[in-house]
This record gives C-alpha cells, sequence and structure tokens, in this order.
C-alpha cells in the first residue's frame, strides 16, 4: 500500500541521514523498529524541525497525552536530527527485554516519590553535559485534564536548564490519543491510520539570575512559560483556542522530583 502524504511541512529523510549525532548501534536499530512501524501505520504533520539543535545538550519538554505518545516523540527527534534519552518512570526498567533495552539505549529511570527521585535530576544533567538530548514531560505524568489539555508543570527540566545553560525546547503533540486515550491501557487502535501531529517552538527564554542564584521564585516562573508555550503549542495543532493557563506549581527548595513518563 503506498505511504499516505504526510503534512505539508514534514520532513521525512532516511533515518540514516537524519542527523550528525553519534549513536549506540542498539539505540539505532531500535529506533528504527519504532521508526518502520510508525511509517507504516500511521501518518504524520510535523512542523518545526527547523528549530531543533543539531548538537549540544538540550532539554526538550513535551505534553503527554497517550501511553503511546513517546514513541510519536521518539520519531520526530530522531528524524528531525537527535537521539532522545527519556525521563522514564523507573517500573518501565524492570520489564524483562524492554528493561535491558532502555538501559542499553540510555534511557534515564526516575523513582518517583522516593528520597532517591533526584538521582534522575543528577543523570539528566550529566547526559546534557555530554551533548545530549533529554526528554522531559513537564506534567510528570499524563495529564488528568478530561480533555486532555496540559497542566500545571514541574520544576525538573528547568533546574537542568538553569544547571547545564542549555536551551529549553518545548514541543506540542496531538494525535496519540487516537490511538490509546490518555490514561487508558488497552489494545491500540490503528485503523483507520491516526495522524501523529507535533511542532518545535521557540526556545525558552531563561531568567537573568540575582546573584547567581536559581531560586524557587525562577523555576516557578520558567517552568510557567514552559506550561504556557506547550499549551499554545497544542491549541495550534489542535485547531482549537487555549483554555486559560494551568496553575503555576509549588516548589520545596530543598527537593528535587524530576519529571517522569507515567
Amino acid at each position: 500500500m503506498a505511504q499516505p502524504p504526510d503534512g505539508a511541512s514534514t520532513v521525512l529523510r532516511p533515518l540514516s541521514q537524519a542527523g550528525v549525532e553519534p549513536v549506540e548501534r542498539t539505540f539505532y536499530l531500535a529506533t528504527w523498529l519504532v521508526h518502520t512501524l510508525l511509517r507504516r501505520l500511521t501518518r504524520r504533520d510535523w512542523r518545526g524541525q527547523e528549530k531543533i539543535p543539531q548538537t549540544g545538550g538540550v532539554v526538550f519538554v513535551v505534553n503527554h497525552i497517550s501511553n503511546v505518545d513517546p514513541l510519536a516523540v521518539g520519531q520526530y527527534l530522531a528524524l528531525s536530527g537527535r537521539w532522545p534519552r527519556f525521563l522514564a518512570k523507573s517500573s518501565l526498567f524492570a520489564i524483562p527485554v524492554l528493561g535491558r533495552l532502555f538501559h542499553a539505549v540510555g534511557q534515564i529511570p526516575v523513582e518517583r516519590d522516593t528520597r532517591t527521585a533526584g538521582a534522575a535530576l543528577t543523570h539528566a544533567i550529566r547526559a546534557v553535559g555530554q551533548g545530549k538530548a533529554v526528554v522531559v514531560y513537564p506534567e510528570g505524568t499524563i495529564t488528568t485534564n478530561p480533555d486532555l489539555w496540559p497542566m500545571a508543570g514541574k520544576t525538573g527540566a528547568a533546574r537542568i536548564a538553569y544547571a547545564t545553560g542549555c536551551q529549553i525546547i518545548p514541543i506540542g503533540q496531538w494525535g496519540a490519543q487516537d490511538i490509546m486515550y490518555g490514561r487508558r491501557i488497552g489494545l491500540p487502535r490503528i485503523f483507520p491510520r491516526k495522524t501523529l501531529r507535533l511542532k518545535a517552538g521557540d526556545p525558552i527564554a531563561l531568567h537573568p539570575l540575582a546573584d547567581g542564584r536559581v531560586t524557587s521564585a525562577v523555576l516557578v516562573a520558567t517552568t510557567a512559560r514552559i506550561m504556557a508555550a506547550l499549551t499554545t503549542l497544542v491549541a495550534e495543532l489542535r485547531g482549537q483556542p487555549a483554555p486559560p493557563p494551568p496553575p503555576a506549581p509549588v516548589v520545596d527548595p530543598g527537593l528535587d522530583r524530576p519529571e517522569a513518563t507515567p
């Protein structure tokens, strides 16, 4: 069957020609498999690929709408030139075979709601410092908004950015919920083919720091900017007006609990 046309702005290069960033063979093969499946089972409407930095440490922040949307995000980033390292809940790493694969391709486990949760933030900062691309879901889980609009964010992405000086690039997405809606677990609805819509936005401006100090107020303000940017991107992809912005996070300045997938 012929591949249906993608979105007019979609750039779908061969994976081997997508970028110059070096990658482990296992990571490449796993990404190739995901890309091969999604290319045949879904359509794409990709926008803003020119905003994806091709080199250097970077944090990508993404809204979270489905248990399958990390596949869509991973495909988008890989075909835009970057190999994504997701912050993911630690229970996924305990799954036989899958967990070993996650470790092999450099994904970052998060022990949510434990005293060791901050270790994931340390690993993420180290990865960005090594020039890698880290993906953070600032909501910390799949949105509980009944219409799947972004919720209030957490401050992990901002902490990584201020610790490393890297860019924060927002990526809005819509469409994966048609395959598996929100937090629901079940058989994916593949047919008819669903369109995965993703768009990268402009970098999130970091706040100037007084005396070089990253305060709770700075983290909250930056996170509010992140969520506002994501909501705007999602509204554009949905073709609907954006709702009022979600409430700002409340931050315990002594607590580092980075975000994870659900």
